[in-house]
């Protein structure tokens, strides 16, 4: 794997979102707020379904005996576990701990940053891994991808 392959792996891209969330939030608040302790709360509950839903989807495909590095080619198709709920698991878990710290930072105006999060990560990551799946797979992928959905 490049160095370029390394870099460009969606907890980078996570890493950069959040550190654009709490620069907002530190340095450029506006006197805006999502309100206090019921923003705290639930920016915790949705950090904590992040890390769950990654670690299912990791447990799932060490389980498997696949990888999780994006770049890399699948040895499985992995639909069981939390991936019968959701094809892409760790990406919705990045998606969901950008939302809560986004809300424990009230970071107001970062808001915009997860649908722009989620359109990077589908292009740059899962589109082209369901494309070497769908090469890989074919039948299985397109059976798959008929009952199970890209994110929820």
């Amino acid at each position: 794997m490049t160095l370029r392959q390394w870099i460009d792996l969606p907890p980078v891209w996570l890493l950069g979102a959040l550190v654009l969330a709490w620069a907002q939030g530190h340095y450029w608040p506006l006197e805006l707020s999502f309100g206090g302790a019921w923003a705290d709360f639930l920016g915790g509950l949705l950090v904590g379904g992040g890390v769950l839903l990654m670690l299912l989807a990791v447990y799932e495909m060490r389980r498997q005996r696949t990888t999780v590095i994006p770049h890399q080619e699948a040895d499985r198709l992995v639909t069981s576990g939390i991936f019968k709920r959701t094809r892409n698991p760790i990406y919705l878990g990045d998606l969901l701990i950008l939302a809560g710290f986004i809300l424990r930072w009230d970071s107001v105006l970062a808001l915009p940053l997860l649908p722009i999060f989620a359109w990077i990560i589908e292009r740059r990551f899962i589109i082209p891994e369901e494309n070497r799946l769908r090469r890989k797979f074919r039948a299985d992928f397109a059976r798959y991808e008929r009952k199970t959905r890209r994110w929820v």
